[in-house]
């Protein structure tokens, strides 16, 4: 199978799909590999590593995209690259269909069987987000930590404190591997953490593993209640390929503190807020309801080696396994496979990105 890796061109984003050392293990499988010129320059890696791996370094996208039989990707693609797109070619990527129905219609349009690396579940976890959502998760606070600062309109809180003063308040909304992750980083920092969740068991493992943050369950109500001394306020809501709910409303926001920040970690799905919408790490932040709002759509690129590293960790064996057996054997082999169809053959083939454009479901197979 001919493996296509084109150069991200989301703005600034700056991950890659493969690192040399996996575009060595699938040409010792017999996969020939094309990778897009530069584009790995982001993350540090050169053409020349890719070379010596056994990659042919293509100059155009749109003849990574005619060659290839399997497009591996980062971002979902862009109206750019919607031309190249066809039937009979597999795109294994982020999608985050829910949030997009014109990406949606494109895809379906263009036939292509679209796998989702967010919608791939096994058991309770969806391990192909986990990674980025960790990276997502920390950094959260880093970036909530720098815009409460004075110098960048925040309220001049520091999140730890320091003896005689208390610390800052964050609430992580959402108990999952961002919400964990956030938590862990503001507890780190000796912040006064506050986790609302909804799962009673996964509370009770946060209580046992999270000593020093506390556990509230989550409910409108509650959530009034803390906004009035809230600081940092972190959105790390996630139903799997749906679209994130509408939890923090306007008048809600009116209550916080002016100064305080949000950051919305669900904004790839759509945003949790009724106030978010997509920022950009070079212009990342605005003010609405004198809160101010970062909402990065891709917020692990600003850290891409790292992300890069963590992201093909798991998604090579995927990867790998596409390769060598095609879609319904690899799909036979590990059915984790099927949830990650988001579309086939210009059918829609995801239930919940169905649901939330009001679209005809299809089963894969």
């Amino acid at each position: 199978m001919i493996i296509g890796v084109p150069k991200e061109i989301k703005e600034q984003e700056q991950r890659v799909a493969l690192l040399p050392s996996s575009v060595g293990l699938l040409k010792k499988r017999g996969h020939p590999v094309l990778v897009e010129k530069k584009a790995g320059l982001g993350t540090g890696y050169l053409d020349e590593e890719y070379r010596r791996a056994g990659a042919e370094i293509v100059d155009l996208a749109q003849d990574v995209f005619a060659r290839a039989d399997m497009i591996v990707k980062v971002k979902e693609p862009l109206p750019a690259e919607f031309p190249f797109l066809r039937k009979g070619q597999v795109l294994f990527t982020y999608l985050h269909l829910a949030a997009s129905k014109p990406l949606t219609e494109a895809l379906l349009k263009s036939g292509v069987t679209a796998v989702a690396y967010e919608t791939i579940q096994v058991g309770n976890r969806l391990p192909l987000l986990e990674p980025m959502s960790e990276i997502a998760g920390r950094m959260s606070v880093v970036m909530g930590a720098y815009f409460l600062a004075k110098h960048t309109g925040g309220s001049g809180v520091l999140l730890g404190g320091v003896p005689g003063v208390l610390p800052g308040r964050v609430v992580v909304i959402g108990g999952g591997t961002a919400g964990v992750n956030a938590a862990r980083m503001a507890t780190g920092l000796g912040a006064d953490v506050t986790i609302l969740e909804v799962d009673l068991e996964r509370m009770r493992f946060l209580d046992i593993t999270m000593g020093s943050a506390h556990t509230l369950y989550s409910s409108e109500s509650h959530l009034q209640e803390l906004m009035p001394n809230v600081d940092l306020l972190i959105g790390a809501v996630l139903v799997p390929g749906a679209k994130a709910p509408k939890l923090i409303t306007r008048v809600m926001l009116k209550q916080m503190k002016c100064g305080s920040v949000l950051v919305d970690i669900a904004i790839d799905q759509g945003g949790c807020a009724e106030t978010s919408r997509p920022t950009t790490h070079l212009d990342p932040v605005y003010v609405e309801e004198g809160v101010t709002h970062y909402c990065v759509a891709n917020m692990p690129a600003a850290y891409a080696r790292t992300a890069t590293q963590a992201l093909t960790n798991i998604t090579y064996r995927y990867i790998e396994l596409l390769a060598d057996y095609g879609l319904e054997e690899a799909c036979k082999r590990q059915p984790a496979l099927i949830g990650g169809i988001n579309t086939r053959d210009g059918k829609l083939t995801c239930q919940a990105v169905a649901d939330a454009h009001g679209l005809k479901y299809t089963p894969p197979f």
